[in-house]
């Protein structure tokens, strides 16, 4: 008895972590897939000052993350085009029709480090960008 305990300790444990990251996804579609996409174009929306909106659009992506990274990239790059080396994200909605899916990511740019909790190093993410072969602006 003193073996299943910790036992099935581990596995309530396993399965309530498994559950929270679940519940974190909000309903988005996920796939373990491979991924394989099309990149169809950026384009970039001044709204005011350093905010920006970034209009992505791909087939080919395995989920809404896949889209949200594509317009991480876009706002990294225009951040480092503008003379900024930071970037905060302020919100994504993405939308499937038929395999498009389409982003509207809005970033606040600027030259230090933003206050908040989904901050972007410019430089560190375009080159990541780049490892992983997804375009920028």
């Amino acid at each position: 008895m003193a073996r299943l305990l910790p036992q099935r300790l581990a596995a309530g444990l396993i399965f309530a972590s498994t559950a929270a990251v679940g519940a974190c996804t909000g309903g988005a579609e996920v796939s373990q897939g491979p991924l394989n996409p099309s990149y169809l174009g950026i384009e970039t929306v001044l709204l005011d000052g350093e905010m920006v909106k970034f209009r992505v659009a791909m087939t080919g992506a395995r989920n809404e993350a896949d889209v949200e990274r594509y317009g991480r990239c876009a706002a990294a790059q225009y951040a480092l085009i503008r003379g900024f080396g930071f970037a905060r994200h302020v919100q994504t909605q993405v939308a499937r029709t038929n395999e498009t899916w389409r982003g509207d990511a809005v970033y606040l740019i600027s030259a230090a480090l933003p206050r908040g909790r989904h901050t972007i190093d410019a430089e560190v993410t375009v080159m990541d960008c780049g490892e992983l072969g997804i375009p920028t602006v």
